[in-house]
């Protein structure tokens, strides 16, 4: 198939956004690519086209589990064979699945930069059919980058492995430095290189400054229509957040990486299918996600840096209708984020003394432990070694961003059976063991021959109304199946998991470069100033501040953002009063959609119309209806 019939037959698309068929295009002539596309501008599409288009197995690097997770099982509903290879799986599972990529039962590999550390994955890996390998979220192989990742730097021995084989590297943001790390420690040759730019035409970025954020935000959901993201920096936040919607008659769920996976999973569904209308959520909320028309996306607290926070803000308008990213700003705000930033940012000695705490806890020897995933509960942790969780969790991640150990806050896996023995065992068995008989046969039913070959989810619900027992039963007849090595029955596991990525180390000889550990240190703060500074700021355009921080320079202003309405405001002050004054009296007549008084009033500038409405419905002068008609605000 072409790449167009392949995007019409699985994505249900006619034709390709700018660039994503020149990136396809060079993938397909073989050239190594690298493509910088911001939030919700399609960057797995880049490869998942090129690699269905072509015979053979696509490697996509990504260090985001859940994120690899949730395109394993698109991709799978589309009809695509796909699997996920992580800290979070057995041995024996990670056997499998290599085996079925080896052997062409597979068309997209996805796996965690941890396991490119393995001598298990280097083996199979050369005897694949391997026809793309893509490297998501590439800015983690720069040290420079607000996410390094140290495992990433082993993506280049693929490239021993395999020379010929194209490599295409997405992210959604990267300074020159970065981009310039990315085809240096890649080794990619003479890559084409893809960047639109970083400006957002409907995307309007507000900075308001107040004394009451809860305020300001029941202010900003009253006029700004339609579904919404509101970050939040802590667990505890989203709750008490999503409580005072409610009782505001604001329509609200919320998410963070610590709630149970059903729940994180119904809260996602309850607001993607509209069922209720804002989001309050962690930053752990978003990856992944694609839902298009989102109006507004509120901080209530900065972001760590303007990487994330573009990541973040873009979320919002992905439909290309006009949408609002508003950061709601406290005078103290400035000095909480950087004494934050210093926070996150442990020294040597203490991120010795959680490592060896680590060792204790998990009853590790030395050199032991490589590749091996514990379940990890922070509170009970802390509470064992004397320590604080707020220095503490920091700590974890500076492990992770040095490559020691890999920290998953939110893993879940389903229940999974594989059978490992061939059928003429199990039938044998079967008939010298009446009582699995029933299970056994009720397993092959509902989930086929697949069982013999890989590891398939299962409901231990199903399967026991199916065979008329109770869930415990056939829980435990699956345990025994398992000691008897009937099969490999994996239970569901829903816990935060610690996987030891390098085995264990001596404490007081960590393979951490104190030089780089002060780097970072100095580049997370000066990060931290960025966004403090683009927050403060009130004088130049927010999006240009932002495309210069990005090395985009641009002499063109957003036109929509805080600022820039601010100055055309003062430039244009008797257009605003002309289209005040058509506003008022056209709506004397009765209420109107934004697009009815558009039309009547006929604007010479549609943007400055735009505004005004916008700044009398923040004023209180407009309101919209239970129909979402503009109606005046009858005066008191």
């Amino acid at each position: 198939m072409t790449p167009e019939q392949v995007l019409q037959q699985y994505w249900g698309y006619s034709s390709f956004r700018t660039p994503q068929r020149e990136i396809i295009e060079s993938i397909l002539q073989g050239r190594d690519a690298v493509g910088i596309l911001p939030t919700g501008a399609g960057k797995s599409v880049c490869f998942q086209v090129p690699a269905l288009v072509r015979e053979g197995l696509c490697v996509v690097v990504t260090p985001l589990i859940a994120l690899m997770q949730d395109q394993v099982a698109q991709l799978r509903q589309k009809g695509i064979p796909a699997v996920a290879i992580h800290s979070g799986l057995t041995h024996r599972e990670i056997d499998i699945l290599l085996d079925n990529c080896v052997y062409g039962q597979q068309k997209f590999l996805y796996v965690s930069p941890e396991r490119l550390l393995t001598e298990l994955f280097r083996a199979r890996f050369a005897r694949m059919n391997v026809t793309l390998t893509a490297i998501d979220e590439a800015h983690c192989i720069s040290q420079w980058g607000y996410d390094f990742r140290p495992p990433y730097l082993q993506i280049a021995a693929l490239r021993e492995i395999k020379p010929n084989v194209p490599m295409v590297a997405l992210t959604a943001s990267a300074t020159k430095i970065v981009k310039d790390d990315i085809i240096g420690k890649l080794q990619l040759k003479n890559p084409e290189i893809f960047q639109i730019s970083f400006a957002r035409n409907n995307l309007s970025l507000v900075v308001r400054k107040t004394e009451s954020k809860e305020k300001k935000l029941l202010d900003i959901l009253n006029k700004v229509p339609g579904p919404g993201i509101v970050y939040v920096r802590s667990r505890k936040a989203t709750l008490v957040l999503n409580k005072f919607l409610q009782r505001n008659s604001v329509s609200s769920t919320f998410y963070h990486a610590g709630l149970p996976h059903a729940l994180r999973e119904g809260n996602q569904q309850t607001w993607l299918q509209n069922r209720c209308r804002i989001m309050v959520a962690t930053n752990a909320f978003g990856m992944g996600i694609n839902k298009p028309d989102v109006r507004t996306v509120i901080h209530m607290d900065l972001p760590e840096s303007l990487e994330s926070y573009y990541q973040e803000a873009g979320r919002a308008g992905r439909d290309g209708r006009r949408a609002y990213a508003t950061i709601l700003f406290h005078e103290l705000d400035g000095q909480a984020l950087q004494h934050k930033t210093e926070q996150s940012q442990p020294r040597l000695e203490y991120l010795q003394k959680v490592y060896q705490a680590l060792a204790n806890y998990f009853q590790l020897a030395m050199g032991s432990g490589q590749s091996e995933s514990f379940d990890f509960d922070l509170e009970s942790f802390c509470e064992r070694f004397s320590m604080k969780s707020a220095t503490v969790y920091p700590a974890l991640k500076k492990l992770e961003e040095f490559g020691l150990i890999q920290f998953n806050e939110s893993f879940y896996r389903p229940s999974q059976v594989h059978l490992s023995i061939d059928k003429k065992k199990i039938y044998e068995f079967q008939v010298a063991n009446e009582r699995f008989d029933p299970l056994i046969k009720m397993l092959l039913r509902l989930y086929g021959g697949e069982l013999y070959s890989d590891f398939v989810t299962i409901s231990e619900s199903q399967l026991a109304h199916a065979v008329r027992q109770s869930t415990g039963e056939v829980q435990i007849q699956l345990q025994q199946l398992h000691k008897l090595q009937m099969l490999v029955y994996l239970p569901t596991k829903d816990t935060p998991q610690i996987t030891f990525v390098l085995a264990r180390q001596d404490a007081d000889r960590l393979p951490v470069d104190a030089a780089l550990l002060e780097s970072r240190r100095q580049l997370h703060l000066k990060k931290t100033q960025a966004m403090v500074n683009y927050a403060e700021q009130t004088h130049r355009c927010r999006m240009q501040v932002i495309q210069e921080y990005f090395d985009e320079i641009t002499y063109n202003t957003c036109g929509i953002c805080d600022v820039c309405i601010q100055k055309k405001k003062h430039d244009t002050s008797a257009l605003y009063a002309n289209y005040q004054h058509q506003i008022r009296y056209l709506l004397q007549a009765g209420p109107l959609a934004a697009d009815e008084l558009e039309a009547q009033v006929a604007p010479a500038e549609k943007d400055v119309l735009a505004e005004v409405i916008q700044e009398m419905l923040e004023h209180g002068e407009l309101r919209y209806d239970d129909h979402w008609l503009l109606c005046p605000v009858a005066a008191k």
